[in-house]
């Protein structure tokens, strides 16, 4: 029986691609090999929204230029978007690579490993989904639902347009179709992906199809036998209409945990980002996110060091911060990626000192208003799936609550049971505390 080795880099997205490669492979008759050097297939799935993604990728290569050398049969296949982003250079920069493709073309590995041909393949054109093919997934009770590829945006700091394509969306007969396959799985939460989940089917109605809004479809899939807990990711601010806000307070299964990007504070570089909002109206999403899930859990994305971007912006950034109070946010140092408006930018660039001290002063409040937030669950009883042992302390069992935050906690559960847990402490990033009542099985 071969083996395959498989690296994931990046986002959710990239996770679900990865799962539905191993599925895929599994299905040839490939078995998982823990070492790469095990391998007879060596694979890379990629990311190019950070450079220091690339740079990660990269040296990793290496390795398998090493372990090819020493087996030369071996084959070496890199897919994702970092992939589709080099495509017109990737056989000449590593000759020793011999399959490359794009996110739409997950599919073509199978038809490249099932083929007779001698020489180094890339495919590149997006041809359909990779919620398609069959998934392994890491956890039985969790899967990813795919609901949309692409994007329509033009933040002038994203190379997704480029490398995953304008927006399509799935038809909605098809989707509910796969989620209620992934609960007689034994899936129990339900996690919809997107470029920007929550403009899924305007695509399909411009193109004169029947389709339903995404609230609409969080209320299908709401509706489905066995689906204990809805998650999405990751949405646009402009797309956060007040209908998508209503289901996390009426549908019983969408959790009480909206991601919603801000970027920066400050109107002024958000405009140059082209995010197509402004402060002002963010901050109208989170009142009235305020107002329909007093509860809800808040998280965010922020990039620090923009072209252009002024002390006085900066400080605009962290009273956004202060006054929102988000229970958790991804922070990142601006870095210019190529194919996009900003990597032309050659204005106001921020010096990169500067940047470490903005984030260092940036995640200071971060961490401090996402321990406040989390102080309110101290003495609550929450409901938590069960996702295995805790990292820290094999002994005690770790999960999420529907707010998306990890316990820790002491308890007899098994992994996929919901408990209840008596949260006895915070941090700003973890909960913890001791089962209360029994778990109960879902499904």
């Amino acid at each position: 029986m071969k083996r395959y080795h498989l690296t994931t880099f990046g986002c959710q997205m990239n996770e679900h691609d990865s799962e539905r490669m191993k599925g895929m492979l599994e299905s040839l008759g490939y078995s998982e090999a823990h070492e790469r050097r095990e391998a007879d297939l060596i694979l890379f799935n990629t990311c190019s929204i950070r450079e220091s993604a690339d740079s990660r990728f990269v040296a990793h290569l290496g390795e398998a230029k090493r372990l090819k050398r020493e087996r030369p049969d071996r084959v070496v296949g890199v897919g994702g978007c970092w992939a589709q982003s080099v495509k017109e250079e990737v056989f000449e920069r590593f000759p020793f690579v011999d399959v490359a493709f794009g996110p739409g073309q997950v599919h073509k590995l199978a038809e490249f490993l099932t083929s007779d041909s001698l020489s180094a393949q890339g495919y590149f054109e997006f041809e359909g989904f990779t919620g398609h093919l069959p998934a392994r997934r890491e956890r039985p009770f969790q899967g990813w639902l795919q609901i949309s590829v692409g994007c329509n945006c033009r933040c002038s700091y994203c190379i997704v347009p480029s490398t995953r394509g304008r927006e399509v969306s799935r038809p909605l007969g098809e989707l509910i179709a796969e989620a209620r396959g992934m609960v007689d799985d034994g899936v129990c939460e339900v996690t919809l992906l997107g470029q920007n989940v929550n403009s899924y089917g305007r695509d399909l109605r411009a193109r004169g199809s029947s389709a339903c809004t995404f609230a609409q479809l969080l209320a299908e899939i709401d509706a489905i036998k066995g689906v204990e807990r809805i998650r999405y990711t990751s949405p646009h601010p402009k797309d956060m209409r007040e209908d998508v806000i209503r289901a996390h307070a009426e549908l019983e299964s969408v959790c009480e945990h909206i991601h919603l990007p801000l970027q920066s504070g400050s109107s002024r570089v958000l405009k140059a980002m082209r995010r197509t909002y402004d402060r002002e109206r963010y901050l109208d999403r989170v009142a009235l996110i305020r107002e329909h899930v007093p509860d809800a859990a808040l998280t965010t994305d922020i990039i620090v060091g923009f072209p252009g971007e002024t002390k006085e912006d900066f400080a605009q950034t962290l009273d956004v911060v202060e006054q929102v109070g988000y229970d958790g946010a991804f922070t990142f140092l601006f870095s210019p990626r190529r194919g996009t408006e900003a990597a032309e930018l050659t204005g106001g660039i921020v010096p990169h000192p500067v940047k470490v001290e903005r984030m260092e002063r940036l995640l200071e409040v971060v961490q401090r208003r996402a321990r406040e937030r989390a102080e309110r669950f101290v003495g609550r009883t929450v409901e938590v799936l069960v996702e295995g042992p805790s990292r820290t302390d094999p002994e005690r069992l770790r999960g999420r609550t529907r707010h998306n935050k990890a316990v820790n906690f002491t308890g007899l559960a098994a992994p996929g049971e919901l408990t209840q847990v008596e949260i006895a402490a915070a941090t700003s990033q973890t909960l913890s505390g001791s089962e209360r009542l029994l778990a109960r099985a879902v499904g």
